[in-house]
């Protein structure tokens, strides 16, 4: 009951200083509709739009950093909680993870909060048990994939069986700061050491050392980028030590199965579980499996990974096949090659990456676009001129330079076509023209970003625009 009083005077105050302080209409949920209330976002919520001077910003600050919570977020029981990705009422592995993301640095200033967070590792450890090849489930455990086309083997309960390295990372990568935040190690039970034999056993076969492996995927469609060549395998590749991974974190199949940027997160998110399994449940075997694992893969990324650009220097190609054949290009979807600082997995500094950033936003990347009102990352799922806000976040997210951060920051306020929140994609000459307009990984992007800015001194930064 003082839970839910204090909640409520919350949100009055909220609702006051948000709509009566700012010349804007909310656009969130009426406050009955909104699908789970942390105490502790809604402070942080005040705080920042108190501390923001631009109007503009503030208003579009309160509507997207909540809108996982206020929109997508559906408990299942005490330790499960089911995350919609927006409008697909599916949940993604990378975009849940994704999604609450933001939230973890409020877990220990609201139980509830972390309860909830909690609940999101444990649904996705028990994701990857359902099927480690599959990227997106439903909550209902007996419901069928609606694409009836597809050609693979699925089970009760998988949205869509695209195998994407990512999927397991991007868990690993919530568990882990969960746990370092909290204190928490009740995540890390059978469930969990299931899910990392599940991890270890799928990297191991899509080495592709014995074989394509286990997984084959065709769908009947006219996207191309949706099914995969040679009977549902895939292009080949050289097992020199990286992962394949049919399919990028857009969904989209790759050209090359060694998709670079999701092989260092892979390096990254194995090195983790290898300290969670070392220090929490005492099983050095299989934490030294993970480590062992994570060196292959570094050293396999440092003999294939790269390729000496006439222009930029040694950059890393997005994805390469072990047999000499390098894919330049980047695509918006994280991971990718911009965002590895933001995940980890590279130095900001490694000058290799910075060359990479360069090239990556540039128009030697064709899919980088610019245009009459914007400029920005896209990639083959939307198509031509779409940009992403995602890609200007990211370029924000790993910038060391204010001016920079600044004209990202405006960039994304000009672009929401009038509607307070981040989309999937826009166009470059008409920001009114975009796609998806319920996208919660994008929102809660937006809301992390520009908490991030304001704990790193830069406050007078966002006040300037």
């Amino acid at each position: 009951m003082k839970r839910l009083i204090s909640i409520i005077l919350i949100l009055c105050i909220a609702s006051a200083t948000v709509c009566n302080a700012k010349k804007y209409k909310s656009q969130r949920p009426p406050e009955n509709e909104r699908l789970f209330v942390s105490a502790a976002v809604e402070a942080k919520i005040q705080e920042v739009v108190k501390l923001l001077k631009n109007d503009r910003l503030a208003w579009m600050f309160a509507n997207c950093f909540p809108n996982t919570l206020d929109t997508t977020i559906h408990p299942v029981g005490d330790d499960d909680t089911f995350v919609y990705t927006g409008d697909i009422h599916a949940m993604w592995l990378r975009d849940s993870g994704a999604q609450v993301w933001p939230y973890l640095p409020l877990i220990n200033d609201d139980p509830e909060l972390k309860k909830l967070l909690a609940g999101v590792i444990l649904r996705q450890f028990k994701c990857i048990c359902i099927d480690p090849y599959a990227n997106a489930f439903y909550k209902e455990e007996d419901k069928r994939g609606e694409w009836t086309s597809d050609i693979t083997d699925m089970k009760p309960g998988v949205h869509e069986r695209k195998w994407e390295i990512d999927s397991h990372c991007y868990p690993i990568r919530l568990a882990y700061a969960y746990w370092k935040i909290s204190g928490d190690a009740s995540i890390f039970s059978d469930l969990w050491i299931s899910t990392i034999e599940n991890v270890l056993k799928t990297f191991r076969e899509q080495q592709r050392k014995e074989g394509v492996g286990p997984y084959t995927f065709m769908r009947n469609t006219s996207r191309s980028f949706d099914t995969l060549s040679n009977k549902g395998k895939g292009t080949p590749v050289n097992p020199v030590g990286l992962i394949a991974s049919s399919f990028r974190p857009s969904d989209d199949a790759t050209t090359f199965q060694f998709l670079v940027p999701s092989n260092f997160f892979a390096v990254t998110s194995l090195r983790k579980a290898a300290e969670i399994l070392g220090e929490v449940n005492n099983r050095d075997d299989l934490a030294a499996q993970c480590d062992e694992l994570a060196d292959e893969v570094e050293v396999a990324l440092k003999k294939y990974a790269t390729y000496n650009h006439p222009e930029f220097g040694t950059i890393y190609a997005y994805e390469v096949d072990g047999f000499g054949n390098h894919m330049l290009m980047d695509d918006a979807n994280v991971p990718s090659l911009l965002a590895m600082p933001y995940l980890g997995d590279v130095d900001i500094n490694d000058p290799v990456y910075q060359n990479t950033r360069r090239f990556v936003w540039s128009g030697s990347n064709p899919y980088f676009f610019k245009g009459k009102v914007a400029e920005g990352i896209g990639g083959p799922h939307v198509g031509y001129f779409m940009a992403w806000p995602m890609s200007i976040m990211m370029k924000a997210f790993t910038s060391q330079d204010d001016e920079e951060i600044k004209w990202c920051i405006e960039t994304l306020m000009n672009t929401d076509a009038g509607t307070g929140f981040m989309h999937e994609s826009f166009h470059v000459d008409n920001p009114d023209n975009y796609t998806r307009s319920w996208f919660a990984w994008q929102n809660g992007l937006f809301g992390e970003l520009i908490l991030k800015i304001i704990s790193e001194g830069k406050l007078e930064l966002l006040n300037s625009i």
